[in-house]
């Protein structure tokens, strides 16, 4: 056990240590960096984005993760793959694959596998991407610029908010500047290990990004080659020198996942040259010409490449970057210095390597994102940096940009500093050296201040869209969060097509479809019948909304969550009750099967009474639907439509049908308000088995107004006065529930 005198005796030590020493100084410093990243990354992550982003694409990853996690690469669905077809994932029968590579997927079932928590990830890739720009910079400059440098990137708000969320462009960064950070020490040192790491960190970020990787790799790749050229030309091509070897040894490991990439997209399309995201979307990829995804397609042209380009560099430099122009500036400065201390021989080839390759970046980036035009899809409207999934997260296909931004601005930041407190030592000679020192401190106090209200500034809009975002969720998922899912189904609406998780990636599957809660799509009669026969056991449940589901955080949607059974007999008897409000004169009764056959009838005048309540009967078998009552019966007033039997007020079931009942209120004045139920049906001939509770809303003035009106018990206040729905079924033989 180390007593008090032990410990104190470290802390003076500790203390002395860094009072006498600058190079420990620093290092703390930079671990302070670097742990600070990480932490706010992981604050950020928890408290903006609880039920993650507005882009989908999070759930992709996050379900990819489950996927690993369960050994799987796909997921297997069977029958039902339909039913539970995640955004994108491409369907080929039965089996359903990410359009995206498992390298970020893979990350984040790490912190999963051992912390319960894939935000883990998130918080170590942040403080794994200062800690590397440490190094980088450092290499190339010196310490106090690395330190510098990682503060410079892990502010700068696409840093920030980019790395908060699932998606894959920090964490390919941090594969890529592992793999900086390994050539020029393998280069310096002359160490072939730190070649290997160089081909292992590329290899992974060639098969997490492939595109985005060989970019980031260009000027390294260019140097490697210059390099191989020199030994070759000086001392043979044979046998290669300790350079050439080195440089073997990280294409060797590069090419070992260019094929483990080939393997991948083999295994999953069938052919190693497709890769899935072609499989998903053939014209979709770098390239100018037509190009399209979901529908979505643009004649992408060079001229277009220039113009959205150039506005989402723009939007990078002025709002994306730490302190937006400022420290814009400061990067410009910063490079001029260095390329004047390059362009004078001041700085020996082997120091000045790193910033040369990083300078690089700064034009392979721009001009391969030229080819891409999904840098065009990132801005909704090009003059305007507040619209489309640029206000929220930056332009991030130019990332790796921070990089060099980051490094030269701390290159002026720093060499501006220094010539500041030369000027101020030489004028202020020893006799003033407090002074000196006191004003050299308000000097970095002002100059931190500054920089830190710019940032603020530019921080301060994408955060306030985002936790709109988070808002609008945060409403949306109440009935989800107050219930303890255990051995669950649940059915949740399709506001954007027949996707999960695209709106709702917050309700996810596991990789196997045997969690707590397993979610499908509430789709046609057919699906959602299949779907509970895979799951006979499991407790069902139906997850609607009353609103219209936008793209607008501003625009919030009511939820409800209804706990759902699966009644069952040769003859089912049903009874809808509703509110009659005030002004209403009469009231029609209408029976619709799929295929559009149908009868109405109306209700006896005197049943209908404002301000009290209205019950109309019917019943289903397996071969019909039909009014039992009370309406005024199929001698007075019945109509027919399709092929419906207007003599006994039925129309047939199918199969498998969604049945509408339909409630129609007409008041004094020719308004009319609908209550509308959709009754999912299935029969065999014997017997009949519905869904229940049905699908209900309240419709004003229409007989349909789709998630708009849908019927919220537990919230009447939604509703105008004097409406109430209640509906009840029971079996006259056979009876069963599930």
């Amino acid at each position: 056990m180390v007593d008090r005198t032990t410990l104190a005796r470290t802390a003076t030590c500790a203390r002395t240590r860094l009072r006498e020493d600058p190079a420990t100084r620093v290092r703390v410093a930079a671990a302070l960096v670097v742990l600070a990243a990480g932490v706010v990354t992981f604050l950020t992550a928890t408290g903006l984005f609880p039920y993650h982003s507005s882009n989908h694409d999070e759930a992709v990853y996050l379900q990819q993760a489950g996927l690993l996690l369960d050994g799987q690469l796909q997921l297997f669905a069977g029958e039902i793959a339909g039913a539970v077809h995640p955004w994108f994932f491409v369907q080929d029968g039965g089996r359903l694959y990410p359009k995206y590579s498992p390298v970020p997927s893979a990350m984040y079932a790490v912190s999963i596998a051992l912390f319960d928590e894939p935000r883990v990830t998130l918080a170590a890739v942040s403080a794994g991407n200062a800690a590397c720009i440490y190094a980088l910079a450092s290499a190339g400059f010196d310490r106090r610029v690395g330190v510098v440098a990682a503060a410079v990137f892990a502010a700068a708000p696409m840093a920030l908010l980019t790395g908060s969320v699932f998606l894959p462009y920090a964490p390919t960064t941090f594969l890529n500047l592992l793999f900086a950070v390994a050539y020029v020490r393998a280069t310096r040192r002359e160490s072939r290990v730190y070649a290997t790491f160089a081909g292992v960190a590329v290899g992974l970020a060639f098969f997490a990004r492939p595109f985005t990787a060989v970019l980031f790799a260009a000027p390294f790749i260019a140097h490697a080659l210059w390099t191989v050229a020199s030994a070759a030309r000086t001392a043979g091509a044979w046998p290669p020198g300790e350079a050439v070897v080195r440089q073997l040894h990280t294409a060797a490991l590069g090419l070992l996942f260019v094929g483990v990439t080939l393997a991948y997209n083999a295994h999953l399309t069938g052919d190693p040259l497709t890769f899935p995201y072609q499989a998903f979307a053939p014209l979709d990829g770098p390239g100018f010409g037509y190009r399209e995804i979901l529908g979505h397609s643009e004649t992408y042209t060079p001229a277009l490449a220039l113009e959205t380009n150039a506005y989402g560099l723009w939007y990078l430099i002025s709002r994306w970057f730490t302190a937006g122009l400022l420290g814009t500036a400061a990067a410009v400065a910063g490079l001029a210095v260095a390329v004047r201390r390059w362009s004078a021989g001041a700085v020996p080839a082997r120091e000045r390597l790193p910033g040369v390759l990083v300078a690089g970046l700064l034009a392979t980036v721009p001009v391969g994102n030229l080819f891409f035009w999904g840098t065009h899809n990132l801005l909704a409207d090009a003059t305007d940096p507040t619209d489309g999934i640029v206000a929220q997260f930056g332009p991030f296909y130019h990332f790796d940009l921070l990089v060099p931004l980051s490094i030269f601005a701390a290159v002026g930041a720093v060499t501006g500093w220094r010539r500041a407190r030369g000027l101020l030592a030489e004028y202020g000679g020893p006799e003033r050296a407090t002074a000196v020192r006191a004003l050299l401190v308000a000097l970095a106090l002002s100059g931190v201040l500054v920089a830190g209200a710019a940032n603020a500034a530019v921080l301060d809009g994408p955060v306030e869209r985002n936790a709109a975002y988070t808002e609008k969720h945060d409403r949306a998922y109440e009935p989800v969060e107050a219930t303890d899912f255990e051995d669950s189904l649940v059915l949740l609406p399709t506001p954007y097509g027949d996707w999960l998780n695209h709106p709702f990636q917050y309700l996810r599957n596991d990789g196997t479809l045997d969690g707590d809660a397993v979610y499908a799509l509430d789709r046609d009669p057919e699906s959602d019948f299949a779907v509970l026969d895979a799951f006979p056991n499991r407790t069902s449940y139906r997850y609607a909304y009353q609103g219209q589901w936008t793209g607008d955080p501003n625009q919030h949607v009511t939820p409800k969550l209804e706990r759902l059974d699966v009644r069952s007999g040769e003859r089912l008897d049903a009874e809808t009750t509703v509110g009659v409000p005030a002004g209403v004169e009469r009231a029609t009764v209408r029976l619709e099967n799929e295929a559009g056959d149908y009868v109405s009838a109306p209700v006896d005048a005197g049943r209908v009474e404002p301000g009290g309540n209205l019950t109309v009967a019917w019943s289903v078998d397996e071969a019909t639907v039909r009014l039992t009552g009370p309406t005024a019966g199929p001698g007075a007033g019945t109509t027919a439509g399709g092929d419906g039997n207007a003599t006994d007020a039925a129309v047939p079931v199918a199969e498998t049908d969604e049945l509408l009942v339909l409630v129609r209120l007409t008041g004094f004045d020719g308004s009319t308000l609908t209550y509308r139920q959709e009754v999912t049906v299935r029969t065999d001939g014997d017997r009949v088995e519905v869904v229940w509770p049905p699908e209900r809303s309240v419709c004003p003035l229409v007989d349909a107004c789709d998630n708009r009106g849908t019927y919220l018990p537990d919230h009447p206040e939604e509703h105008p006065s004097g409406v109430s729905f209640e509906t009840n079924v029971s079996a006259t033989a056979g009876d069963s529930e599930r």
